[in-house]
């Protein structure tokens, strides 16, 4: 029996973070005395490395002033994740424990993280959501180069003993689907999340809604096969 790895994203994949995204960003940006950016730009940015992502949002700025927005980013986030829990700031989308559950129970499916989140963040959310147990690999910012560098991906095969071409990678941005093309492994893309579909260019398939999950990721396994 060959192992598969289904790799899946974090925010707009999984858990719908944009709430606290979006506020976080306005709040770092209020800090530092400067207008926030649009929420299409923040929520094109969503995956990225924070210190990539604010170089996207605040290009003309000095290191100093974009360090400062990360910082004020991450206080933000925290206060608000803080304020109600990270189950409830950060919603599963509707069918995702389930999919994953399905997953889990699977003998020849291991599952992993690759997020632009950092550890603690990532570690957050996990245990908010009782998913402890389920990741048997997490990649995290704190470790690698931004999407879509492959980093996150190789060193999830590496530490799972798994080829590329038995893989999979989940997710809702270009930056996802782009990783995982320069990883060789296969894209699946979400429609749900924070890029639109047509901006997963890179995808072999795209869903609409994680009942559609397990089809398709027989169809890829059968491909891979």
């Amino acid at each position: 029996m060959r192992l598969k790895l289904v790799i899946f994203d974090v925010d707009g994949t999984l858990v719908d973070s944009q709430a606290d995204i979006l506020g976080s960003m306005h709040g770092a940006f209020e800090r530092q005395g400067m207008a926030a950016p649009s929420r299409e730009d923040i929520l094109g940015i969503v995956g990225l490395s924070l210190d990539v992502a604010m170089l996207k949002l605040a290009p003309t700025t000095d290191a100093v002033t974009r360090a400062a927005l990360v910082e004020g980013y991450k206080h933000t986030y925290m206060r608000r994740r803080e304020a109600v829990g990270a189950k409830e700031s950060s919603p599963l989308y509707p069918g995702a424990l389930a999919a994953l559950d399905r997953l889990k129970a699977r003998e020849d499916v291991v599952l992993g993280v690759a997020t632009g989140k950092s550890r603690r963040g990532l570690d957050k959310l996990i245990e908010g959501h009782g998913l402890e147990g389920y990741f048997l690999t997490r990649q995290v910012a704190d470790d690698h180069p931004s999407k879509p560098h492959p980093s996150m991906i190789l060193t999830a095969l590496t530490e799972m003993g798994i080829e590329s071409g038995d893989a999979v990678m989940i997710g809702d941005t270009s930056y996802d689907m782009e990783m995982a093309q320069s990883a060789g492994v296969a894209g699946l893309g979400v429609s749900w999340g924070y890029h639109p579909a047509s901006a997963l260019g890179a995808a072999k398939h795209i869903i609409e809604d994680f009942s559609a999950l397990d089809t398709v990721l027989e169809q890829i396994f059968g491909e891979l096969a």
